[in-house]
């Protein structure tokens, strides 16, 4: 049986509605994929926990993880992701690619323009989808 891996992704709006995404850099898994940046829950850690922690180890600023947006499992070849994304609110610093190959801000509308990591997607639409129903 697939081990499954709970972890929690980023989805943080700048103040010209842009969406924050990561490029996986070539060493990790699902290389040179875009992602909402994050990782692993571990073990006796919230959500929100998680998020805040991941968020400042990778990117060396500081979030307030907000509300979940989307929670999906997805199966790779060798383990099953359940990816929880998070709206999240930037509160300090400026995000710096710690761990990934480069970091953009993007349009919601324009999200669709990058090859996403799969587990991802689910959550990459639902973004693309409140732009469109917005009035």
């Amino acid at each position: 049986m697939k081990k499954i891996i709970k972890v929690v992704g980023a989805i943080i709006e700048n103040k010209n509605n842009e969406i924050l995404c990561a490029l996986r850099s070539p060493i990790m898994s699902t290389p040179n994929m875009w992602e909402f940046p994050g990782g692993k829950v571990e073990n006796n850690e919230t959500l929100k926990e998680a998020m805040e922690r991941e968020i400042k180890e990778e990117l060396n600023c500081n979030i307030e993880a907000l509300s979940i947006f989307n929670d999906n499992i997805h199966e790779y070849d060798n383990f099953i992701v359940n990816l929880i994304t998070i709206k999240c609110k930037l509160m300090s610093g400026t995000p710096t690619a710690n761990e990934h190959s480069k970091l953009i801000w993007l349009k919601k509308e324009n999200l669709d323009s990058l090859k996403w990591a799969p587990a991802d997607i689910p959550a990459v639409m639902k973004l693309i989808s409140e732009t469109e129903s917005a009035i």
